[in-house]
């Protein structure tokens, strides 16, 4: 299974990328994948993302996002909604790209006002892109990193109940079954 996280703040080292590190071990953890995730951290491409002419970094990027059959999209809440960083590299994907991907949306944020800001705005434009979007995307508090583990536990029993996870024979929904299986 390509387990891949694409983290879409612009600041290096973001504590969006730990958030994004630390629920994609719990994933794995709790669904018992054989490896860690390809880490996507778009901070180290943000200066290449809008050059006109094309850029390898990026497009090997773009293709580990489509080869993914599990992706974790992780974004900072900037003014309600996910990163225009964020917004700029998924802009590369193409239309219904993401069709045999199971995605997972997951916004760190200071408010708990921008709560809704992970099923109203991030999940929808995952959709579009052709992902489907089983379980509850993730809101994480500032407030709550100090106990992050506890609100990870929660959540990922939540996305193991929504996918129907069933090691050792488990596939994505709409998915054929991938040759390799799960170990």
């Amino acid at each position: 299974m390509n387990f891949t996280v694409v983290v879409g703040n612009p600041k290096p080292e973001s504590r969006t990328l730990g958030v994004a590190l630390a629920a994609a071990e719990a994933l794995a953890d709790s669904m018992s994948l054989p490896a860690g995730p390809a880490i996507v951290d778009l901070s180290v491409l943000a200066r290449r993302l809008l050059l006109p002419e094309p850029c390898a970094a990026v497009e090997d990027a773009v293709e580990q996002v489509l080869s993914a059959d599990l992706l974790l999209v992780a974004s900072p809440t900037f003014k309600g909604s996910y990163s225009g960083l964020l917004k700029v590299f998924l802009d590369r994907l193409p239309y219904k790209g993401l069709q045999s991907t199971t995605a997972l949306p997951l916004l760190v944020m200071n408010s708990s006002h921008h709560a809704l800001a992970v099923g109203v705005h991030l999940r929808p434009l995952l959709v579009e892109l052709g992902a489907s979007v089983p379980a509850p995307g993730l809101a994480v508090l500032e407030s709550e990193l100090d106990r992050l583990d506890q609100v990870l536990g929660r959540w990922t029993s939540q996305v193991a109940e929504a996918l129907g996870w069933q090691a050792p024979g488990w596939q994505a929904p709409g998915r054929a079954p991938a040759l390799s299986g799960l170990y």
